[in-house]
């Protein structure tokens, strides 16, 4: 089957040919018993530093969960929030008050985090590349606490966070998909039972709230689908996340998709792009 001409388009935009890693990027599931969690100020709910049995530190952030942003240093961070905002459908006539709110709600979700994770606990990574901004090394990990419950899970169900980011197949050997929907089920839970977060949800203004969020979506899409010229090329295999939004129309959800994409198996070539969902014909013709 020809390759779209777009795709084409896409390689030159994101992919440097001579930085292809040769080596699977996500790969195989590592097992670390008896981890301890590290105190850190800029630590939250998703993302926090661990001690491993040897004494290494790493920094590891959480498949499939997604808490509110409590530490907002840039528009990246700023978006973000406001985007989680929409989702949880925490709205108010002053957007200080607003965004207080979500800020509390990430600090609570830290402190949650902080009490699951205070005995020794376990974490399974591959030491896939989970960073959100280049600047800081981090690892994408599942985080079993001394119970064996998952953290993520935990999370979502206490409604401290969305089942939202990157999945891929469990310690358990339950497929990304599965773990996708085992977390949205809890989500459903949650906002069920009006716990956490959604206990503030606007209900009457959600759909609202959301479709504002599409619209913007597809108006930044639209506007950075022009032809302006990266600064430099992206390789996609080592690319951060934030790195990745910043190529014309690509946005956090596809960004992750990238990473996903890339967890189970890097790009070799410019036809393994065509499995990323979404990375169709259409977002590709805006990117030419």
């Amino acid at each position: 089957m020809p390759i779209h001409p777009g795709v084409k388009v896409l390689c030159a935009l994101i992919l440097s040919s001579t930085a292809l890693v040769a080596e699977p990027v996500g790969g195989r599931l590592q097992k670390f018993e008896g981890c301890k969690m590290v105190e850190a100020d800029w630590a939250d709910g998703d993302s926090f530093p661990v001690r491993l049995p040897d004494g290494k530190e790493i920094t590891v952030r959480l498949y499939g969960a997604d808490c509110l942003e409590m530490h907002v240093h840039d528009d990246n961070d700023a978006q973000r929030l406001r985007t989680q905002r929409r989702y949880f459908g925490i709205r108010s006539e002053d957007p200080s008050s607003g965004i207080a709110k979500a800020k509390e709600f990430g600090s609570m979700a830290a402190a949650y985090t902080k009490q699951m994770l205070a005995m020794p606990f376990t974490i399974h990574t591959s030491f896939a590349d989970g960073r959100g901004d280049a600047r800081y090394q981090r690892y994408y990990a599942f985080v079993e606490t001394h119970d064996g419950k998952d953290l993520a899970s935990e999370l979502v169900r206490a409604g401290l966070a969305r089942a939202y980011g990157v999945f891929r197949a469990t310690p358990s050997n339950q497929s990304a998909a599965e773990y996708k929907e085992q977390l949205k089920d809890l989500e459903l839970m949650a906002a069920g039972n009006r716990v956490g977060i959604w206990g503030v949800t606007d209900w009457q203004h959600l759909t609202e709230e959301r479709k504002a969020q599409r619209q913007e979506d597809l108006e930044v899409a639209i506007a950075t689908g022009g032809k302006s010229e990266p600064k430099s090329t992206v390789n996609p295999n080592t690319a951060s996340r934030d790195e990745l939004m910043s190529l014309p129309g690509i946005g956090e959800t596809m960004a992750n998709r990238i990473i996903e994409s890339r967890d189970s198996s890097p790009f070799q070539s410019p036809e393994d792009l065509d499995r990323v969902p979404g990375l169709g014909p259409a977002n590709i013709q805006k990117l030419a």
